[in-house]
Order: structure tokens, then C-alpha cells, then sequence
């Protein structure tokens, strides 16, 4: 059971991030494509921290008090993908954590690049645990700046400059919380590293 305290920071950190996505959605204006149905983004499997993971596993345990059969569909299409993914995972099968060696990052670079999201509602193409998902969705689409620059969205800024692209920056956890709390679950749990969505939504 996460420390009380600890969820209050992580709800803390989700407040910081959707204020200042806000804020650069704003500045992006119509530069801005995204929008409820547009899942583009959901295509791909992509790495996740063991915050991202907590906060998942939480956003399915809550859907399933209050929508049992939308979570049953969600915890299906995870347990048939990792059914896939697990054959050729670059890391460790038992604990989902990805390898951290070079073999496994060069293989996770092409890693199952089509593979949707389990939280995807294939229907409606929205995300089914919307409220709980991944800082990387979270700030995706707006500029946000790592070490190859400002990385956006492929469907956004059409036409803009590199200076109206960069005047849309968004500063995603300036306080680095986002450290702090991850050292503290690594601490407390003995697990480190990343995992992916659909290994953790998987079991249970």
C-alpha cells in the first residue's frame, strides 16, 4: 500500500503538470491538433516509471468500482498484449521491469512500434483510464524540451517557425518531484527501473 503521503505529492506533481499543460495549450492555440478521438499517439509501446505504473494500477482499481465491465475490457486487452509482448521483452518477464543493458535498450528501440495501448478504448479511441495516464502522455503534443531539443507531436505545428514552436514550450515538473517520489517508491518496494502499460495493468 503506497505511503499516504506519497499519493498526496503524486497528486500534487499531476496538478503542476496539467496546470502548465494547460498554460501551453493555451500559448499553442490552434497550432495545437489534439483532440478526444485522436490516438495516434496511443500506437507504440513506450516505457513508463513505477510512478506512471502506481497511478495506473489506482486509475484501474477505481474504474472497477465504479465501471467493473469497462475495467474487465481494460485488463482483457492488457493481458492479451503482454501475452504478445512477452515473447521477445527486453528485460525481465516476472517483474516487467525493461533491461537496462545495451542489448536491451538498442531492442526496445523497435519494440512492438504498432502494439496500441491497452487503455485505448479501440471503439471510441479514447483513453479508458484517462485521469490516471503517464506523464509522457500527459505532455504530449505541446514542445517539450530533452536532450534532442524540443520534441512535439507530428501532427501539431504545421507551418509554425522554430521560434513560435519554442515560444509554446511547456516546463513540465520544474521542482523535479517527479525524482523524489520515484527514489521513494524504488526505496520502499525494492523494484527499479521501467515497465511497460500493458505488463502492468496485466496482473491481478
Amino acid at each position: 500500500m503506497p505511503c499516504q503521503t506519497s499519493v498526496i505529492r503524486d497528486q500534487q506533481l499531476i496538478q503542476i503538470v496539467d496546470r502548465a499543460l494547460e498554460d501551453a495549450a493555451k500559448r499553442s492555440g490552434e497550432w495545437l491538433a489534439c483532440k478526444a478521438g485522436c490516438a495516434q499517439c496511443c500506437s507504440g509501446v513506450f516505457a513508463i516509471n513505477l510512478l506512471d505504473a502506481r497511478r495506473l494500477r489506482a486509475g484501474l482499481v477505481e474504474l472497477e468500482n465504479i465501471e467493473p465491465e469497462r475495467a474487465q475490457r481494460v485488463r482483457a486487452r492488457a493481458q492479451e498484449s503482454w501475452q504478445r509482448l512477452s515473447l521477445s521483452f527486453p528485460g525481465n518477464i516476472s517483474s516487467g521491469i525493461l533491461g537496462d543493458d545495451m542489448d536491451s535498450k538498442r531492442r526496445f528501440a523497435t519494440f512492438a512500434n504498432e502494439e496500441p495501448c491497452p487503455a485505448l478504448d479501440p471503439g471510441t479511441q479514447t483513453c479508458d483510464l484517462y485521469a490516471a495516464r503517464p506523464l509522457t502522455c500527459r505532455v504530449f503534443g505541446p514542445p517539450v524540451r530533452s536532450a534532442g531539443g524540443l520534441g512535439i507531436c507530428e501532427l501539431c505545428f504545421h507551418g509554425a517557425t522554430d521560434q513560435q514552436i519554442a515560444e509554446c514550450e511547456m516546463s513540465v515538473d520544474p521542482d523535479d518531484l517527479e525524482s523524489t517520489l520515484l527514489q521513494q517508491i524504488e526505496q520502499s518496494g525494492g523494484l527499479s527501473g521501467e515497465t511497460i502499460v500493458a505488463s502492468c495493468l496485466a496482473a491481478g
